[in-house]
């Protein structure tokens, strides 16, 4: 394993705003490699952990999407409802625990036999969230409900159940472009679980 610690001080922080989540401007020195310190300057967006699933049925070798409005991408110029795996923050759940309760209020499949297949940080440069990834299969029979997420937390949740070439390509031609689900799509794909 090649982890290395990095060297540090002279640590301060300011709070930029607490009106959602936690935004902060940190000041530092960092130790280079060449030996000298630099001061830098960041700021950092703390929202909480979080955790993403993606349902495979093996049988009908289709997955369960869910397409959903999400602002920060419709000012970054993306004019599209947004194709993503079920995902929600932990909110001092653990994983697991969250992860199948987001799963039932935003596609409807109550599943208990999940599987974690890695962490991953989304975007390191600026925010803290650590997501926790899992899959779990899925039949019609988990199906306890319509989905579609809860209206007091401003969700309106299309569920969508894709063959799992289409998703495949739907990669590949822009259609899905949201990172976690790209992440677990090939994830599947690279261990062969489903056909593509």
């Amino acid at each position: 394993m090649s982890l290395k610690q990095p060297q540090l001080r002279n640590i301060k922080e300011k709070l930029l705003s607490d009106n959602w989540y936690i935004l902060k401007k940190y000041t530092y020195e960092l130790q280079r490699r060449d030996g000298n310190w630099q001061q830098q300057e960041r700021e950092v967006y703390d929202r909480g952990n979080g955790a993403v699933i993606l349902l495979y049925n093996k049988i009908k070798n289709s997955i369960i999407l869910i397409r959903q409005f999400r602002m920060p991408m419709y000012v970054n110029g993306y004019q599209h409802f947004l194709i993503e795996a079920a995902a929600g923050l932990l909110d001092d759940a653990s994983p697991e625990t969250r992860i199948i309760a987001e799963a039932e209020e935003e596609t409807g499949f109550k599943v208990d036999k999940i599987e974690k297949v890695f962490e991953a940080f989304m975007s390191p440069g600026s925010v803290t969230e650590k997501l926790y990834f899992y899959i779990a299969e899925y039949n019609d029979n988990n199906r306890s409900n319509a989905g579609g997420g809860l209206a007091e937390e401003g969700e309106d949740i299309e569920v969508l159940e894709w063959p799992f070439p289409k998703a495949l390509e739907a990669i590949k031609t822009g259609e899905i472009v949201d990172g976690k689900t790209i992440m677990l799509i090939q994830h599947l794909a690279l261990n062969s679980i489903l056909k593509y």
